[in-house]
């Protein structure tokens, strides 16, 4: 299962306290001040890494802290910085902060890191405060705290092509016939829950990942039925393949997608797309192909696999010509 939000709290390392220290030696009853530096705290990183498709993993550990560093010691010896945390999350991942909402981070390109939590500086140990004027410095710095904070993780699924249509139009059905994915697939409204990703392959060097996306309602622009959790993984598709029931008024069904597309925003209405008419199998009388604005037309029926083999030969047209 998807998990596409995550909220957890992440926490730079302390630094280290600079050391108080004086040079004694058998010979020497009188040396000058030696005291280390303290190491700088570790920062929490957030990487994009590929191979990963969701965000599940924080949803069972919440809060994470950096080492911190160590503290400096006598000849001046300072002291060791604290290990990093690298919290490796899908590419695709946004984080933002949950007091201010601000946007730290959208890691949209594989190995993109970001520092969300950063450690503390370390202290300044005495040899540092030496001056013409005061040649035995008693005076040493604390090491500063580690930056705290609460983020919240949102995944919007990097697909190539996604799959938009209505509740029971066939999207799983179509994905699993395609590719090797296996969504759930039933005969009833919101079988899927949440984004399933495919990979196609039509030969060699010829692939691409496509997504069986919730469907979509009227008013999901507004967050009805799955709205936005919905709406917001098409922002990162590079195309949609709207898929309709063709034994249901597909023009109406049409003219809903695009009204909520459009209402919704970020573009979703002008990425390039297909129109495949799916169930031809329940038609009965097959009349002219209507031409929902001039978009390529294919029908199809997902169960059966009939047309599919054109029906993708176009997508990964449309794709190539798009990506």
């Amino acid at each position: 299962m998807l998990i596409d939000t995550a909220r957890i709290v992440v926490r730079g390392g302390a630094g280290g306290n600079g050391c108080l220290s004086f040079r004694r030696e058998k010979f020497v009853p009188k040396g000058g001040p030696n005291g280390g530096d303290g190491g700088d705290g570790g920062s929490v990183i957030f990487e994009a890494a590929e191979g990963s498709y969701t965000l599940l993993d924080f949803h069972y550990r919440r809060h994470y802290r950096a080492e911190s560093g160590q503290h400096g010691g006598g000849s001046d010896k300072r002291g060791r910085n604290g290990e990093d945390v690298v919290l490796r999350v899908p590419v695709g991942t946004v984080i933002r902060d949950h007091e201010t909402g601000d946007v730290l981070a959208d890691l949209d390109a594989p190995g993109a890191r970001q520092v969300v939590g950063k450690g503390g500086r370390g202290g300044r140990g005495n040899a540092r405060f030496t001056t013409s004027t005061d040649r035995a410095p008693r005076r040493v710095e604390q090491g500063q705290s580690g930056e705290e904070r609460t983020v919240d993780l949102e995944l919007k699924l990097m697909a190539d092509v996604g799959i938009v249509g209505a509740p029971n139009a066939g999207k799983s059905t179509l994905l699993t016939k395609v590719s090797a994915a296996r969504p759930r697939v039933a005969d009833f409204p919101f079988t899927t829950l949440s984004p399933v990703l495919g990979l196609v392959q039509l030969g060699v060097g010829r692939s691409f990942v496509m997504a069986d996306l919730p469907g979509l309602i009227e008013g999901a622009h507004e967050g009805k039925g799955l709205g936005h959790r919905f709406l917001k993984h098409t922002e990162r598709t590079g195309a949609l393949l709207v898929l309709l029931d063709a034994a249901d008024d597909p023009e109406a069904a049409y003219r809903t997608l695009m009204d909520e597309l459009t209402r919704y925003g970020q573009g979703l209405s002008e990425k390039p797309r297909i129109v495949a008419l799916n169930k031809m199998d329940l038609v009965t009388e097959v009349g002219p192909t209507p031409t929902f604005g001039g978009e390529q037309v294919f029908r199809v029926s997902a169960l059966r696999g009939e047309g599919l083999k054109e029906l993708l030969e176009a997508v990964w047209q449309m794709f190539e010509e798009h990506r």
